[in-house]
Protein backbone atom coordinates (compact mmCIF):
# COMPACT_ATOMS: atom_id res chain seq x y z
CA UNK A 1 0.00 0.00 0.00
CA UNK A 2 1.26 3.46 -0.87
CA UNK A 3 1.50 5.71 2.10
CA UNK A 4 1.76 9.31 3.01
CA UNK A 5 5.51 8.85 2.66
CA UNK A 6 5.20 8.48 -1.11
CA UNK A 7 7.03 11.19 -3.00
CA UNK A 8 4.76 14.14 -3.77
CA UNK A 9 3.87 14.98 -7.36
CA UNK A 10 6.15 17.38 -9.24
CA UNK A 11 5.58 21.02 -8.22
CA UNK A 12 4.25 21.94 -11.66
CA UNK A 13 1.70 19.10 -11.52
CA UNK A 14 0.59 19.96 -8.00
CA UNK A 15 0.20 23.63 -8.88
CA UNK A 16 -1.98 22.67 -11.86
CA UNK A 17 -4.14 20.53 -9.58
CA UNK A 18 -4.46 23.36 -7.06
CA UNK A 19 -5.34 25.76 -9.90
CA UNK A 20 -8.00 23.36 -11.17
CA UNK A 21 -9.63 23.17 -7.74
CA UNK A 22 -9.26 26.89 -7.03
CA UNK A 23 -10.75 28.12 -10.30
CA UNK A 24 -13.63 25.70 -9.93
CA UNK A 25 -14.49 26.78 -6.39
CA UNK A 26 -14.08 30.44 -7.39
CA UNK A 27 -16.56 30.02 -10.23
CA UNK A 28 -18.98 28.09 -8.05
CA UNK A 29 -18.89 30.76 -5.33
CA UNK A 30 -19.04 33.55 -7.92
CA UNK A 31 -22.27 32.04 -9.19
CA UNK A 32 -23.63 31.53 -5.67
CA UNK A 33 -22.80 35.03 -4.40
CA UNK A 34 -23.89 36.65 -7.65
CA UNK A 35 -27.39 35.32 -7.13
CA UNK A 36 -27.50 36.73 -3.59
CA UNK A 37 -26.44 40.18 -4.77
CA UNK A 38 -28.93 40.17 -7.64
CA UNK A 39 -31.66 39.04 -5.26
CA UNK A 40 -31.11 42.22 -3.25
CA UNK A 41 -30.72 44.52 -6.27
CA UNK A 42 -33.20 43.56 -9.00
CA UNK A 43 -34.90 40.19 -8.59
CA UNK A 44 -37.59 41.57 -6.30
CA UNK A 45 -38.98 43.79 -9.08
CA UNK A 46 -38.17 41.56 -12.06
CA UNK A 47 -39.57 38.29 -10.74
CA UNK A 48 -41.94 39.24 -7.90
CA UNK A 49 -43.56 42.52 -9.08
CA UNK A 50 -47.05 41.67 -7.78
CA UNK A 51 -45.82 41.95 -4.20
CA UNK A 52 -45.04 45.15 -2.36
CA UNK A 53 -41.29 45.99 -2.35
CA UNK A 54 -40.55 44.46 1.06
CA UNK A 55 -42.47 41.25 0.36
CA UNK A 56 -40.81 41.04 -3.04
CA UNK A 57 -37.38 41.30 -1.43
CA UNK A 58 -38.25 38.63 1.13
CA UNK A 59 -39.49 36.31 -1.63
CA UNK A 60 -36.32 37.03 -3.57
CA UNK A 61 -34.18 36.08 -0.57
CA UNK A 62 -36.33 33.01 -0.02
CA UNK A 63 -35.23 31.70 -3.41
CA UNK A 64 -31.66 32.46 -2.25
CA UNK A 65 -32.17 30.29 0.84
CA UNK A 66 -33.51 27.47 -1.34
CA UNK A 67 -29.98 27.04 -2.65
CA UNK A 68 -28.82 26.09 0.84
CA UNK A 69 -31.60 23.51 1.15
CA UNK A 70 -30.34 21.73 -1.97
CA UNK A 71 -26.75 21.49 -0.78
CA UNK A 72 -27.20 18.41 1.46
CA UNK A 73 -28.78 16.52 -1.45
CA UNK A 74 -25.81 17.50 -3.61
CA UNK A 75 -23.47 16.28 -0.89
CA UNK A 76 -25.19 12.89 -0.80
CA UNK A 77 -25.34 12.35 -4.55
CA UNK A 78 -21.92 13.71 -5.44
CA UNK A 79 -20.35 12.06 -2.39
CA UNK A 80 -21.74 8.66 -3.36
CA UNK A 81 -20.63 8.79 -6.98
CA UNK A 82 -17.40 10.61 -6.15
CA UNK A 83 -16.42 7.69 -3.91
CA UNK A 84 -17.48 5.19 -6.57
CA UNK A 85 -16.41 6.82 -9.84
CA UNK A 86 -13.72 9.32 -8.87
CA UNK A 87 -13.22 12.92 -7.81
CA UNK A 88 -12.43 14.39 -11.23
CA UNK A 89 -15.58 13.22 -13.05
CA UNK A 90 -17.87 14.64 -10.41
CA UNK A 91 -15.99 17.94 -10.25
CA UNK A 92 -16.46 18.40 -13.99
CA UNK A 93 -20.18 17.67 -13.59
CA UNK A 94 -20.60 20.09 -10.67
CA UNK A 95 -18.94 22.87 -12.66
CA UNK A 96 -21.20 22.24 -15.66
CA UNK A 97 -24.32 22.20 -13.51
CA UNK A 98 -23.49 25.36 -11.59
CA UNK A 99 -22.26 27.29 -14.64
CA UNK A 100 -25.15 26.09 -16.78
CA UNK A 101 -27.75 27.13 -14.20
CA UNK A 102 -26.14 30.54 -13.76
CA UNK A 103 -25.93 31.12 -17.52
CA UNK A 104 -29.58 30.10 -17.84
CA UNK A 105 -30.59 32.68 -15.21
CA UNK A 106 -29.00 35.31 -17.45
CA UNK A 107 -31.34 34.22 -20.26
CA UNK A 108 -34.44 33.79 -18.10
CA UNK A 109 -37.56 35.73 -19.11
CA UNK A 110 -38.92 37.92 -16.33
CA UNK A 111 -42.39 38.08 -14.78
CA UNK A 112 -43.41 40.74 -17.29
CA UNK A 113 -42.82 38.27 -20.14
CA UNK A 114 -44.03 34.87 -18.89
CA UNK A 115 -45.83 35.65 -15.63
CA UNK A 116 -45.62 33.32 -12.64
CA UNK A 117 -43.52 30.82 -14.58
CA UNK A 118 -40.57 33.23 -14.19
CA UNK A 119 -40.14 32.94 -10.39
CA UNK A 120 -40.79 29.19 -10.62
CA UNK A 121 -37.99 28.74 -13.17
CA UNK A 122 -35.74 31.02 -11.10
CA UNK A 123 -36.31 28.83 -8.04
CA UNK A 124 -35.57 25.65 -10.03
CA UNK A 125 -32.29 27.08 -11.30
CA UNK A 126 -31.39 28.15 -7.78
CA UNK A 127 -31.98 24.57 -6.62
CA UNK A 128 -29.58 23.36 -9.32
CA UNK A 129 -26.98 25.87 -8.10
CA UNK A 130 -27.26 24.67 -4.51
CA UNK A 131 -27.18 21.02 -5.57
CA UNK A 132 -23.98 21.59 -7.56
CA UNK A 133 -22.29 23.57 -4.77
CA UNK A 134 -23.13 20.83 -2.29
CA UNK A 135 -21.06 18.43 -4.36
CA UNK A 136 -18.30 20.81 -5.41
CA UNK A 137 -16.58 21.49 -2.11
CA UNK A 138 -15.79 17.91 -1.10
CA UNK A 139 -14.36 16.97 -4.48
CA UNK A 140 -12.26 20.12 -4.83
CA UNK A 141 -10.53 19.80 -1.47
CA UNK A 142 -10.07 16.03 -1.83
CA UNK A 143 -8.46 16.35 -5.25
CA UNK A 144 -5.78 18.59 -3.72
CA UNK A 145 -5.49 16.73 -0.41
CA UNK A 146 -5.04 13.35 -2.07
CA UNK A 147 -2.52 14.64 -4.62
CA UNK A 148 -0.54 16.90 -2.37
CA UNK A 149 2.60 16.59 -0.30
CA UNK A 150 1.53 15.24 3.11
CA UNK A 151 3.98 17.56 4.86
CA UNK A 152 2.19 20.63 3.45
CA UNK A 153 -1.31 19.24 3.02
CA UNK A 154 -2.89 21.97 5.13
CA UNK A 155 -1.32 24.68 2.98
CA UNK A 156 -2.17 23.16 -0.39
CA UNK A 157 -5.68 22.09 0.60
CA UNK A 158 -6.43 25.59 1.88
CA UNK A 159 -6.17 27.05 -1.63
CA UNK A 160 -9.57 25.77 -2.80
CA UNK A 161 -10.94 27.49 0.32
CA UNK A 162 -9.81 30.84 -1.07
CA UNK A 163 -12.42 30.34 -3.79
CA UNK A 164 -15.09 31.73 -1.43
CA UNK A 165 -13.53 35.20 -0.94
CA UNK A 166 -12.31 35.16 -4.55
CA UNK A 167 -15.81 34.40 -5.82
CA UNK A 168 -17.30 37.09 -3.62
CA UNK A 169 -14.74 39.63 -4.83
CA UNK A 170 -15.38 38.73 -8.45
CA UNK A 171 -19.19 38.80 -8.17
CA UNK A 172 -19.30 42.04 -6.21
CA UNK A 173 -16.66 43.66 -8.42
CA UNK A 174 -18.52 42.86 -11.65
CA UNK A 175 -21.81 44.13 -10.24
CA UNK A 176 -20.18 47.30 -8.87
CA UNK A 177 -18.59 48.01 -12.26
CA UNK A 178 -21.88 47.56 -14.10
CA UNK A 179 -23.87 49.71 -11.69
CA UNK A 180 -21.22 52.41 -12.04
CA UNK A 181 -21.26 52.30 -15.86
CA UNK A 182 -24.98 51.82 -16.48
CA UNK A 183 -28.00 53.83 -15.49
CA UNK A 184 -30.48 52.26 -13.08
CA UNK A 185 -32.92 51.75 -15.96
CA UNK A 186 -30.34 50.05 -18.18
CA UNK A 187 -29.08 47.82 -15.37
CA UNK A 188 -32.62 46.79 -14.44
CA UNK A 189 -33.55 46.18 -18.07
CA UNK A 190 -30.61 44.15 -19.38
CA UNK A 191 -27.38 44.98 -17.53
CA UNK A 192 -28.07 42.54 -14.66
CA UNK A 193 -27.88 39.67 -17.16
CA UNK A 194 -24.23 40.29 -18.08
CA UNK A 195 -22.63 38.84 -14.89
CA UNK A 196 -24.76 35.70 -15.22
CA UNK A 197 -23.87 35.23 -18.89
CA UNK A 198 -20.21 35.83 -18.04
CA UNK A 199 -20.36 32.61 -16.05
CA UNK A 200 -20.42 30.71 -19.35
CA UNK A 201 -16.98 32.05 -20.26
CA UNK A 202 -15.63 31.26 -16.81
CA UNK A 203 -16.94 27.69 -17.00
CA UNK A 204 -15.14 27.10 -20.31
CA UNK A 205 -11.87 28.20 -18.71
CA UNK A 206 -12.56 26.09 -15.63
CA UNK A 207 -13.35 22.99 -17.67
CA UNK A 208 -10.20 23.38 -19.73
CA UNK A 209 -8.11 23.40 -16.56
CA UNK A 210 -10.03 20.65 -14.74
CA UNK A 211 -9.96 18.24 -17.67
CA UNK A 212 -6.17 18.58 -17.82
CA UNK A 213 -5.54 17.08 -14.36
CA UNK A 214 -5.34 13.44 -13.36
CA UNK A 215 -7.60 11.56 -11.00
CA UNK A 216 -6.40 11.33 -7.41
CA UNK A 217 -3.73 8.58 -7.14
CA UNK A 218 -5.00 7.70 -3.67
CA UNK A 219 -8.48 7.12 -5.06
CA UNK A 220 -7.18 5.06 -8.02
CA UNK A 221 -5.24 2.85 -5.63
CA UNK A 222 -8.28 2.41 -3.38
CA UNK A 223 -10.48 1.60 -6.36
CA UNK A 224 -8.03 -1.05 -7.60
CA UNK A 225 -7.91 -2.66 -4.16
CA UNK A 226 -11.70 -2.64 -3.93
CA UNK A 227 -11.97 -4.34 -7.33
CA UNK A 228 -9.39 -6.94 -6.26
CA UNK A 229 -11.30 -7.72 -3.07
CA UNK A 230 -14.53 -7.98 -5.00
CA UNK A 231 -12.97 -10.41 -7.50
CA UNK A 232 -11.53 -12.65 -4.77
CA UNK A 233 -13.44 -15.90 -4.09
CA UNK A 234 -14.25 -14.87 -0.53
CA UNK A 235 -14.60 -11.19 -1.33
CA UNK A 236 -17.61 -9.26 -0.07
CA UNK A 237 -19.41 -6.57 -1.98
CA UNK A 238 -18.48 -3.06 -0.94
CA UNK A 239 -20.99 -1.25 1.21
CA UNK A 240 -22.53 1.94 -0.11
CA UNK A 241 -20.34 4.93 0.88
CA UNK A 242 -23.16 6.52 2.88
CA UNK A 243 -23.77 3.31 4.83
CA UNK A 244 -20.04 2.92 5.47
CA UNK A 245 -19.76 6.54 6.67
CA UNK A 246 -22.65 6.15 9.11
CA UNK A 247 -21.22 2.87 10.40
CA UNK A 248 -17.54 3.75 10.74
CA UNK A 249 -17.38 7.55 10.79
CA UNK A 250 -20.54 8.81 12.48
CA UNK A 251 -18.49 10.48 15.21
CA UNK A 252 -16.35 12.24 12.62
CA UNK A 253 -19.48 13.46 10.81
CA UNK A 254 -20.77 14.95 14.08
CA UNK A 255 -17.38 16.58 14.72
CA UNK A 256 -17.36 18.09 11.24
CA UNK A 257 -20.91 19.40 11.66
CA UNK A 258 -20.09 20.93 15.01
CA UNK A 259 -16.88 22.43 13.63
CA UNK A 260 -18.86 24.09 10.84
CA UNK A 261 -21.31 25.89 13.15
CA UNK A 262 -19.17 28.86 14.18
CA UNK A 263 -17.39 29.03 10.82
CA UNK A 264 -20.61 29.08 8.79
CA UNK A 265 -22.70 31.33 11.04
CA UNK A 266 -19.95 33.89 11.64
CA UNK A 267 -19.19 34.18 7.92
CA UNK A 268 -22.73 35.13 6.94
CA UNK A 269 -23.14 37.45 9.92
CA UNK A 270 -19.89 39.23 9.05
CA UNK A 271 -20.39 39.46 5.27
CA UNK A 272 -24.17 39.44 4.73
CA UNK A 273 -25.93 40.66 7.88
CA UNK A 274 -23.51 43.56 8.17
CA UNK A 275 -25.20 45.14 5.14
CA UNK A 276 -28.44 45.22 7.13
CA UNK A 277 -26.95 46.26 10.47
CA UNK A 278 -24.58 48.94 9.19
CA UNK A 279 -27.26 50.63 7.08
CA UNK A 280 -30.11 50.48 9.60
CA UNK A 281 -28.40 50.82 12.99
CA UNK A 282 -25.18 52.70 12.20
CA UNK A 283 -26.46 54.93 9.39
CA UNK A 284 -23.80 53.75 6.95
CA UNK A 285 -24.62 53.63 3.24
CA UNK A 286 -24.87 50.24 1.59
CA UNK A 287 -22.03 51.11 -0.77
CA UNK A 288 -19.70 51.98 2.13
CA UNK A 289 -20.57 48.73 3.91
CA UNK A 290 -20.06 46.82 0.67
CA UNK A 291 -16.64 48.44 0.15
CA UNK A 292 -15.60 47.39 3.63
CA UNK A 293 -16.59 43.78 2.89
CA UNK A 294 -14.66 43.92 -0.39
CA UNK A 295 -11.46 45.13 1.30
CA UNK A 296 -11.81 42.57 4.09
CA UNK A 297 -12.46 39.79 1.56
CA UNK A 298 -9.16 40.58 -0.16
CA UNK A 299 -7.36 40.20 3.18
CA UNK A 300 -9.36 37.03 3.84
CA UNK A 301 -8.11 35.58 0.56
CA UNK A 302 -4.50 36.33 1.52
CA UNK A 303 -4.56 34.91 5.06
CA UNK A 304 -6.27 31.59 4.33
CA UNK A 305 -3.11 29.91 2.91
CA UNK A 306 -1.10 31.30 5.83
CA UNK A 307 -3.47 29.71 8.35
CA UNK A 308 -3.33 26.48 6.32
CA UNK A 309 0.48 26.49 6.47
CA UNK A 310 0.37 27.09 10.23
CA UNK A 311 -1.88 24.05 10.63
CA UNK A 312 0.89 21.97 9.05
CA UNK A 313 3.26 23.10 11.77
CA UNK A 314 1.14 23.01 14.93
CA UNK A 315 -1.90 20.94 13.92
CA UNK A 316 -5.41 21.44 12.59
CA UNK A 317 -7.13 21.58 15.97
CA UNK A 318 -5.08 24.41 17.56
CA UNK A 319 -5.54 26.67 14.54
CA UNK A 320 -9.23 25.86 14.31
CA UNK A 321 -9.71 26.57 18.01
CA UNK A 322 -7.98 29.95 17.68
CA UNK A 323 -10.53 30.87 15.03
CA UNK A 324 -13.55 29.59 16.95
CA UNK A 325 -12.61 31.30 20.21
CA UNK A 326 -11.45 34.44 18.42
CA UNK A 327 -14.67 34.89 16.42
CA UNK A 328 -16.77 34.48 19.55
CA UNK A 329 -14.75 37.06 21.47
CA UNK A 330 -14.62 39.47 18.52
CA UNK A 331 -18.39 39.80 18.07
CA UNK A 332 -18.82 42.43 20.77
CA UNK A 333 -16.00 44.72 19.50
CA UNK A 334 -17.25 43.95 15.97
CA UNK A 335 -20.61 45.59 16.54
CA UNK A 336 -19.16 48.38 18.70
CA UNK A 337 -16.82 49.42 15.88
CA UNK A 338 -19.67 49.37 13.35
CA UNK A 339 -21.80 51.53 15.67
CA UNK A 340 -19.28 54.36 15.36
CA UNK A 341 -20.21 54.72 11.68
CA UNK A 342 -16.61 55.34 10.64
CA UNK A 343 -15.37 53.70 7.45
CA UNK A 344 -11.99 52.84 9.00
CA UNK A 345 -13.62 51.19 12.00
CA UNK A 346 -15.95 49.31 9.68
CA UNK A 347 -12.96 47.93 7.75
CA UNK A 348 -11.24 46.88 11.00
CA UNK A 349 -14.40 45.17 12.27
CA UNK A 350 -14.95 43.10 9.14
CA UNK A 351 -11.28 42.40 8.41
CA UNK A 352 -10.46 41.08 11.88
CA UNK A 353 -13.64 39.03 11.80
CA UNK A 354 -12.72 37.43 8.48
CA UNK A 355 -9.09 36.86 9.51
CA UNK A 356 -10.34 34.91 12.54
CA UNK A 357 -12.87 33.11 10.36
CA UNK A 358 -9.98 32.11 8.10
CA UNK A 359 -8.35 30.30 11.02
CA UNK A 360 -11.31 27.90 10.92
CA UNK A 361 -11.89 27.85 7.18
CA UNK A 362 -8.26 27.27 6.13
CA UNK A 363 -7.49 24.01 7.99
CA UNK A 364 -11.03 22.75 7.45
CA UNK A 365 -10.22 21.24 4.03
CA UNK A 366 -7.34 19.07 5.26
CA UNK A 367 -8.98 18.44 8.65
CA UNK A 368 -12.19 17.02 7.17
CA UNK A 369 -10.34 15.10 4.45
CA UNK A 370 -8.13 13.41 7.03
CA UNK A 371 -11.08 12.27 9.13
CA UNK A 372 -12.39 9.74 6.61
CA UNK A 373 -11.12 6.60 4.87
CA UNK A 374 -10.57 6.86 1.12
CA UNK A 375 -13.57 4.94 -0.22
CA UNK A 376 -15.98 6.99 1.87
CA UNK A 377 -14.02 10.26 2.08
CA UNK A 378 -16.02 12.25 -0.49
CA UNK A 379 -19.30 11.23 1.17
CA UNK A 380 -18.08 11.81 4.72
CA UNK A 381 -16.46 15.19 4.11
CA UNK A 382 -19.39 16.44 2.02
CA UNK A 383 -22.06 15.29 4.46
CA UNK A 384 -20.23 16.74 7.44
CA UNK A 385 -19.68 20.05 5.69
CA UNK A 386 -22.96 20.57 3.84
CA UNK A 387 -25.74 19.20 6.04
CA UNK A 388 -25.09 21.70 8.78
CA UNK A 389 -25.26 24.65 6.37
CA UNK A 390 -29.07 24.36 6.37
CA UNK A 391 -29.13 25.02 10.12
CA UNK A 392 -26.12 27.37 10.24
CA UNK A 393 -25.33 29.57 7.24
CA UNK A 394 -28.76 29.56 5.59
CA UNK A 395 -30.76 31.04 8.49
CA UNK A 396 -27.93 33.08 10.06
CA UNK A 397 -28.76 36.43 8.39
CA UNK A 398 -32.49 35.86 9.00
CA UNK A 399 -31.95 34.98 12.68
CA UNK A 400 -29.64 37.96 13.16
CA UNK A 401 -32.18 40.27 11.49
CA UNK A 402 -35.00 38.91 13.65
CA UNK A 403 -32.94 39.38 16.83
CA UNK A 404 -32.17 42.96 15.84
CA UNK A 405 -35.84 43.61 15.12
CA UNK A 406 -37.04 42.10 18.41
CA UNK A 407 -34.40 43.53 20.76
CA UNK A 408 -33.09 46.58 18.92
CA UNK A 409 -29.59 45.69 20.07
CA UNK A 410 -26.54 43.85 18.72
CA UNK A 411 -25.98 42.01 22.03
CA UNK A 412 -28.32 39.07 21.27
CA UNK A 413 -26.69 38.69 17.85
CA UNK A 414 -23.23 38.61 19.41
CA UNK A 415 -24.45 36.00 21.92
CA UNK A 416 -25.87 33.97 19.03
CA UNK A 417 -22.41 33.79 17.43
CA UNK A 418 -20.80 33.10 20.83
CA UNK A 419 -23.15 30.11 21.30
CA UNK A 420 -22.12 28.78 17.88
CA UNK A 421 -18.45 29.28 18.82
CA UNK A 422 -18.88 27.31 22.04
CA UNK A 423 -20.44 24.45 20.09
CA UNK A 424 -17.53 24.46 17.65
CA UNK A 425 -14.96 24.55 20.46
CA UNK A 426 -16.57 21.49 22.05
CA UNK A 427 -16.65 19.61 18.71
CA UNK A 428 -13.04 20.39 17.77
CA UNK A 429 -11.78 19.72 21.29
CA UNK A 430 -13.43 16.29 21.14
CA UNK A 431 -11.76 15.47 17.80
CA UNK A 432 -8.39 13.82 17.38
CA UNK A 433 -5.52 15.60 15.69
CA UNK A 434 -5.32 14.50 12.05
CA UNK A 435 -2.33 16.21 10.44
CA UNK A 436 -0.15 13.07 10.56
CA UNK A 437 -2.82 10.83 9.08
CA UNK A 438 -2.11 8.67 6.04
CA UNK A 439 -4.71 9.41 3.34
CA UNK A 440 -3.98 6.12 1.61
CA UNK A 441 -5.97 4.30 4.31
CA UNK A 442 -8.69 2.72 2.19
CA UNK A 443 -11.27 1.53 4.69
CA UNK A 444 -11.43 1.08 8.45
CA UNK A 445 -10.41 -2.45 9.40
CA UNK A 446 -12.94 -2.94 12.14
CA UNK A 447 -15.00 -0.89 14.49
CA UNK A 448 -15.97 2.74 14.36
CA UNK A 449 -12.69 4.03 15.73
CA UNK A 450 -10.29 2.25 13.37
CA UNK A 451 -10.31 5.00 10.78
CA UNK A 452 -9.77 7.66 13.38
CA UNK A 453 -6.69 6.10 14.91
CA UNK A 454 -3.52 8.07 14.22
CA UNK A 455 -1.51 6.76 11.32
CA UNK A 456 2.23 6.89 11.06
CA UNK A 457 3.73 10.34 11.05
CA UNK A 458 3.35 11.50 7.47
CA UNK A 459 6.41 13.67 7.81
CA UNK A 460 8.79 10.82 8.55
CA UNK A 461 11.18 10.31 5.62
Amino acid sequence: MASAHTAPPPPASLKRIVAASLIGTTIEWYDFFLYGSAAALVFNTLFFPDSDPLVGTLLSFLTYAVGFAARPLGALVFGHYGDRLGRKKLLVLSLLLMGGATFAIGLLPTHATIGTAAPVLLTVLRLVQGFALGGEWGGAVLLVSEHGDARRRGFWASWPQTGAPAGQLLATGVLSLLTALLSDAAFGSWGWRIPFLLSGVLVIVGLWIRLSVDESPVFKQALAQAEARKAAPSGDAEKLPLVAVLRHHWRDVLVAMGARMAENISYYVITAFILVYATTSAGVSKQVALNAVLIASAVHFAVIPAWGALSDRIGRRPVYLVGAVGVGLWMFPFFSLIDTGGFGNLIIAVTVGLVLHGAMYAPQAAFFSEMFATRMRYSGASIGAQFVSVAAGAPAPLIATALLSDYGSSTPIALYVVAASLLTVVAVAAAKETRHRDLSDVTPAAGPDRATAPAADARTP
